[in-house]
């Protein structure tokens, strides 16, 4: 049994079928195919059921993915440790960002990091705050920035807590107000963001706290769209104010809302509990806590 036959099962599972497993891993179909094949011969039991276009793990299936996983992510600390020998000479950091704020937040730091660390490989990933958290829980990431978690399979260092503000088209009959309130948007469509973004949740349950529930005006995981769809006079879309105040524009009216105080957009960077960090992720955090932005917070 081989690394690179697990790893080709895991992602085969994952990616749901061998065509998108090869595209993953930069290798022919053929290829993950046979190194499927050769894992069933190893263990000496089929792994997958495969019935018409789709894939299905047998029992036996079921107990290699678990421990394939945990194998994989033991080697990826191994690696991480001997690299950490070489004195940041080499190594990589796998980093995952929140899609909003990270042109404003994280180009400057990303930036910084790479002059300190130049022979540091980064993989980057963006995401809302489930597929970050999913990501590190499944070792694809080291670190990942999420709202604040509250599973305890996570460790977690802060970043910033922020404030929402509310974008209205000018026209909108709230717009000349100095600040407004959720239950005041109740008539207004909302502009929603993609379903793995953990900010959807708090802002629908704390309309729920205030007796309404939002009318859906559609969804997107770019902030400068859902702020381009207010300007057309869609709806009304809440961001953290760090981005509401980069992306104003003609048309558009920000206004702080009057919100529960926990309805804020509280990012930390996130690992697993009891995991080894690498030096590459440690040095990206002791860079946070020499730049974190108090001037965001508020």
């Amino acid at each position: 049994m081989e690394f690179k036959q697990l790893r080709s099962f895991i992602e085969v599972v994952h990616r749901g079928g061998f065509t998108q497993a090869a595209q993953t891993l930069h290798i022919s179909q053929s290829a993950v195919s046979k190194q499927v094949a050769q894992l069933e011969q190893d263990v000496g039991q089929p792994l997958l059921e495969r019935q018409a276009s789709q894939l299905h793990l047998t029992a036996a299936g079921r107990i290699v993915l678990a421990r394939g996983e945990a194998l994989l992510r033991e080697r990826q600390a191994l690696l991480s440790e001997l690299d950490d020998l070489s004195q940041m000479a080499r190594g990589e950091l796998r980093l995952g960002l929140p899609m909003l704020g990270s042109d404003t937040l994280f180009a400057g730091l990303f930036a910084e990091y790479r002059r300190r660390h130049p022979n540091i490989a980064i993989q980057l990933l963006e995401g809302g705050s489930r597929s970050v958290e999913q990501a590190v829980r499944t070792g694809e990431l080291e670190l990942g920035g999420s709202l604040t978690p509250s599973d305890p399979a996570f460790a977690y260092q802060p970043f910033c807590n922020e404030p929402l503000d509310a974008l209205l088209p000018a026209g909108h009959a709230l717009a000349a107000l100095d600040q407004v309130s959720l239950k005041q948007l109740a008539d207004t469509p909302f502009l929603l963001y993609q379903r793995s973004f953990v900010l959807n949740d708090r802002l629908l349950k704390a309309c729920q706290q205030q007796g309404f529930t939002p009318k859906e005006g559609g969804r997107s995981g770019q902030a400068d769209f859902l702020v381009a769809l207010v300007a057309a006079g869609q709806g009304v879309v809440l961001l953290p104010r760090v981005v509401a105040r980069a992306l104003e524009r003609p048309g558009v009216v920000r206004l702080p809302l009057k919100a529960p105080t926990d309805l804020r957009w509280d990012i930390a960077f996130i690992w697993r509990r009891g995991a080894y960090l690498s030096r590459a992720a440690q040095a990206w955090l002791e860079l946070l806590r020499e730049e974190t932005p108090q001037a965001f917070s508020a």
